[in-house]
């Protein structure tokens, strides 16, 4: 059955389905809030000083959860300044959830969204077309890195387009998490097909010091509960499986051989922790703040 695997992203509503079950049974948003009420006023402490406007762009911005709270601290430090937010997100259903979003938010006097429907490889062959270098105050990269074809070149570009304050802000899984054990041991098994690669804070460093930038490394804690992945037939289980992997249907689709030897490595300790009868899948972040 080796043949029948697919990538996750080849069916974006089965993606979607699963990555509603992560945001669920993860702590990551909490773990990303609690870094932006933290740490985030001292990264963006002097990225709109002397400005009238303030220039964010979001790439990979989704629905815009993380978005907002970002903005929100942005305002709150520059009160009365214009923002201008610019979203590059390549699929039209997280696009208009981010817009239901902003429609429903309050606080976001003197915030103008803009947003395209595109990849952040589509954004640099377009403005690279318009022959246009439109310089950002603050950009962010939030779990989007695996879906570039040339990580060092997207990072090289985007640093390029900072202002002389400006800071580019990446969130990505950890070098300490489950899924660095779980992806260096069996990816090549997966079905990446050109849709994504693996990536995680711990492959940042080296492309950043060979391109000579200045960052700040940042690690939070995580994690996800997996138990429902080792319950026969739980379908929640089942699209969280297919999320850890990036397959669809991982749990009717995989060789036999492949399912036993993730199955059993998910419980081991390199990728979780056993706590009150529950799995918890170690899903820390690494968050790199990178300088002009």
């Amino acid at each position: 059955m080796a043949g029948a695997m697919q990538n996750l992203l080849a069916d974006l509503d089965r993606y979607a389905q699963a990555f509603r079950v992560f945001l669920e049974r993860s702590t990551e948003h909490q773990s990303m809030q609690r870094f932006v009420e933290q740490q985030l006023p001292d990264v963006i402490a002097s990225i709109g000083n002397g400005k009238s406007t303030i220039n964010v762009l979001s790439i990979g911005g989704g629905a815009g959860e993380m978005d907002l709270q970002i903005l929100s601290k942005i305002r709150a430090r520059y009160p009365g300044v214009t923002i201008n937010n610019d979203v590059i997100e390549p699929s039209a259903s997280q696009i208009s959830k981010y817009k239901e979003h902003v429609a429903q938010a309050s606080n976001l006097e003197n915030i103008k969204f803009t947003w395209h429907k595109e990849t952040a490889n589509e954004y640099e062959s377009r403005m690279n077309a318009e022959k246009k270098t439109k310089k950002w105050d603050f950009i962010h990269m939030i779990q989007m890195l695996y879906y570039v074809k040339d990580i060092p070149a997207t990072l090289r570009y985007f640093h390029s387009l900072l202002e002389s304050q400006g800071k580019l802000l990446i969130i990505l899984v950890s070098e300490k998490s489950g899924w660095e054990t779980l992806w260096k041991k069996h990816a090549s098994s997966f079905r990446l097909e050109g849709f994504c690669s693996f990536i995680s804070s711990g492959d940042l460093p080296r492309m950043l010091d060979s391109a000579g930038m200045k960052y700040q490394l940042y690690e939070v804690p995580s994690h996800l509960d997996i138990t429902s992945c080792f319950i026969e037939g739980d379908k929640d289980g089942e699209l969280l499986l297919d999320f850890l992997t990036e397959t669809i249907d991982f749990t009717k689709t995989a060789p036999p051989e492949l399912k036993h030897q993730v199955m059993e490595d998910l419980r081991k300790p390199g990728c979780s922790e056993s706590r009150d009868g529950k799995v918890f899948f170690n899903s820390s972040l690494g968050i790199i703040v990178i300088e002009p």
